[in-house]
C-alpha cells in the first residue's frame, strides 16, 4: 500500500488537509504517479521556496491566505481560491508574506520529440 491510498476515495477538506507549523513549510503527498503528484503545502508566515524551475507545468492553488508568486521575476498575489500556472522551464520562487496553505498540482507528460 502506497502511503497516500488511504487519501482514495473520500472527502478531503483542503484547508484541514495540512497544519501551519512555526517557522516551517510542511507538505504531505496524496498522490504520487507517474503522470503527475499531488501535494498540500502550509507556508508559515517568512517562508518559502527559492528560485527554481521545473521540467513540467506546476498549478498552485491557493486554499488558505495568499501568496506571492514570481515567475521569471514578475510577482503576482494569488489569494484563496485562485490558482496559477507556472510555466514549465520558466523561473519561479514562492513566499509567505502572510501564512498561506496551497495544492500543488504536476501533471507530467511525455514530449515527443
Amino acid at each position: 500500500m502506497k502511503n497516500y491510498d488511504a487519501f482514495k476515495g473520500i472527502p478531503i477538506p483542503v484547508t484541514e488537509a495540512v497544519a501551519y507549523a512555526d517557522g516551517a513549510v510542511v507538505s504531505k503527498t496524496v498522490l504520487d504517479e507517474p503522470a503527475g503528484t499531488l501535494t498540500f503545502f502550509a507556508f508559515a508566515e517568512g517562508e518559502g521556496l527559492s528560485e527554481h524551475t521545473a521540467p513540467y507545468d506546476a498549478t498552485v492553488h491557493i486554499t488558505d491566505g495568499e501568496a506571492e508568486i514570481i515567475i521569471d521575476g514578475k510577482s503576482t498575489t494569488v489569494k484563496s481560491g485562485e490558482l496559477i500556472i507556472m510555466p514549465a522551464n520558466i523561473r519561479h520562487e514562492l513566499r509567505a508574506v502572510k501564512p498561506f496553505k496551497m495544492l500543488l498540482i504536476m501533471i507530467r507528460e511525455k514530449k515527443s520529440v
